[in-house]
């Protein structure tokens, strides 16, 4: 072992013989700030960078919740749909007939799975990054609820809005189970060939409530 271990040394040794830069010359890497703007600018930025991960956007009222939540249904083709215990109701009271609504009164996985979609609200978004983060409360419900059916449409008031990271953070209750949510689900293979929907939602759809 210890003939490996000198070998491999030894390698590193010759292969670095032509570095002359002392260790640690180069000093702190530079740090980035981005300051925050307006509650516009920032409102605007999340927008963008929600929209840039393939999530939809739309911007209403408080009064127009309903009629959002409705179109975002109907664009997917959703007809049934499961909303937490604590959701608003007034959100879900424009859905036709053709929809159904359910409860989530211990639904299992395999009943989430013949669902269509979830609606639920949010803790704070980040316009930085484009996150939303659930912290599971009453009105987002248990995480199994925005992990499983194929479409999630999530209600952001604009008050609910940070520019970045660290001032999520300070909102967040680390005893709580968080879902940091940056666009539907996607991963790639070694190709690069997306794929969406593979782990969560295939598609999000994102109310912000201005």
């Amino acid at each position: 072992m210890s003939g490996a271990r000198e070998e491999i040394l030894g390698r590193l040794r010759a292969a670095t013989a032509d570095v002359s830069t002392p260790l640690g010359a180069r000093g702190e890497p530079p740090v980035i700030q981005a300051a925050a703007g307006s509650d516009h600018e920032t409102l605007e930025l999340f927008a963008e960078n929600v929209a840039d991960y393939r999530a939809t956007v739309v911007r209403c009222d408080p009064g127009g919740v309903a009629g959002a939540v409705a179109d975002a249904l109907a664009r997917r083709g959703a007809r049934s749909v499961v909303v937490p215990d604590g959701l608003d109701a007034s959100w879900v009271s424009g859905l036709g007939g053709e929809v159904r609504v359910v409860a989530d009164d211990g639904l299992t996985p395999a009943d989430l799975d013949g669902l269509d979609a979830v609606v639920t609200a949010a803790r704070v978004g980040i316009a930085t990054t484009g996150t939303i983060v659930l912290d599971h409360a009453a009105d987002q419900g248990r995480r199994a609820l925005t992990l499983v059916p194929d479409q999630h449409v999530c209600v952001v008031r604009a008050d609910q809005v940070v520019h970045d990271v660290p001032a999520a953070v300070t909102l967040l209750d680390p005893t709580r189970p968080l879902t940091w949510i940056s666009g539907p689900s996607a991963t790639s293979d070694i190709e690069l060939n997306r794929v969406e929907g593979v782990h969560g939602p295939r598609t999000l759809d994102v109310v912000v409530v201005t």
